[in-house]
This record gives structure tokens, C-alpha cells and sequence, in this order.
């Protein structure tokens, strides 16, 4: 089992390592983990590039993984996501899962993956999911695709700066009346879970640009669980 290893990170990383080492629970959700309750899970925020976000000049920018959930799935469907599932007895552990799950779902190689740093656990009220995400660094990134279609239907490495470009920020409305931040990118609407996580860690981190909170769409309803 790949155990956490900071070794030889790039120096972009630096803010992230800072908040995984502070944040808690309540710095990233408003929703508590009800005691005894809650299926475990496990999501991988892998991280790739050499420039940090804002920067320019030479090297490959800073950019996240994310996938989009077929439409047909029982729980999130539709939704863009960080590759991760449900914790099975043989993982060992949150990066256990959080590996395994993205090679069933991307196809990546995790010989080239270097898991840093683990979030507190985040409950999920709509499907029941007790969430860790494990931080990743996508040492030596490897080609990712659509493994099953019945799973996801896409694949995405996604710009940090183009999450964090103001004119991609918006807040989404849930058809039930809710309403929490989001991001136009790569032909996805990020919402929920995911897009409050990234929301949350670039700002923590310092990197969030001002922008436009009274920015309102609405999540269609396909997929809106």
C-alpha cells in the first residue's frame, strides 16, 4: 500500500501542504460526520504540473483531475467528480481506495502517483458517503481515458487557473432551493461536493481571485441528486 511520502514535492505545493496540515472538517463542509454512521469512501484530488497557478513561463501548469459520473449511475449521477468510491475491505486504507478507484475509472498508471497529504473526512447527506480526499501529486502523469461508460462518461485534467479564472466562478442553484460555488470548465458545470472541496482549498491556499458571487445558474435537473 503507497504510504504518504512529501518527498521532492514541487514548490507550487507548498500552500496545499500548510492547509492539509490545518484545516478541519468545518473549513470545508457545513455538513458533520453523524457518529457511527456513514459508508467510508475515498476521493484522489490528484494534482499535476510544474508552475503554480498565476505563474508563467516554462514548465506545465498546475492542473487537477477530475471525471464526469455517467448519467445512468444510482448515487451523483451526472455529476463532475474527483475519481474516488466506496472503501472495499482489501484497500488498507483511504489511499488504498482512492487509488484503486481511479485506476478502475481513468485507467491511470499509480506507479507515477505520490499521495502527500489526507483531508479530514467529509460527510455527503444526499448518498450517506464518509469521504476522505487524498491529496495527490501526479509525479509522472500518465495518459487517462474512459474505462467504463457506464461509470463515467468523461475524463478531465482541468487548469487550476482556469478554475481559478473569475470569469468561470459561479454560485449553483440545486432545484432545491440551495445554493454553493461552482465552475464553467472544460464544457462541465463543478458543483456540489467537488466544487466546494476545490473552492475552499484555493482559497485556503491563497490563490482564489476575487470574483462575482452574485453570479447565479441553475442545475438542471438531470443529474441533480
Amino acid at each position: 500500500m503507497p504510504a504518504l511520502s512529501r518527498v521532492d514535492l514541487p514548490g507550487w505545493l507548498s500552500p496545499l501542504l500548510r492547509v492539509a496540515d490545518s484545516v478541519t472538517a468545518r473549513d470545508l463542509t457545513r455538513f458533520p460526520v453523524p457518529p457511527g454512521t456513514g459508508r467510508p469512501s475515498a476521493v484522489l484530488v490528484l494534482l499535476g504540473g510544474d508552475r503554480a497557478p498565476g505563474a508563467t513561463g516554462a514548465g506545465n501548469p498546475a492542473e487537477v483531475l477530475l471525471i464526469q459520473r455517467a448519467a445512468s449511475l444510482a448515487s451523483h449521477p451526472g455529476q463532475p467528480a474527483f475519481p474516488g468510491g466506496a472503501t472495499d475491505p482489501g484497500d488498507g486504507g483511504p489511499v488504498g481506495t482512492a487509488l484503486r478507484e481511479t485506476v478502475e475509472e481513468t485507467g491511470l498508471d499509480p506507479a507515477g502517483v505520490q499521495p502527500f497529504a489526507l483531508l479530514p473526512e467529509l460527510y455527503l447527506p444526499v448518498s450517506g458517503f464518509v469521504v476522505t480526499p487524498v491529496l495527490g501529486w501526479w509525479r509522472t502523469p500518465s495518459p487517462v481515458r474512459v474505462v467504463d461508460p457506464a461509470e463515467v462518461s468523461s475524463v478531465h485534467r482541468v487548469r487550476l487557473d482556469a478554475l481559478l479564472d473569475p470569469a468561470n466562478r459561479v454560485q449553483v442553484r440545486h432545484p432545491s432551493g440551495t445554493s454553493g460555488p461552482g465552475f464553467r470548465v472544460d464544457g462541465l458545470l463543478v458543483w456540489g461536493f467537488t466544487a466546494g472541496v476545490l473552492a475552499r482549498l484555493l482559497t485556503l491556499a491563497g490563490w482564489e481571485q476575487p470574483w462575482d458571487s452574485s453570479r447565479l445558474v441553475d442545475l438542471p435537473r438531470v443529474g441533480a441528486a
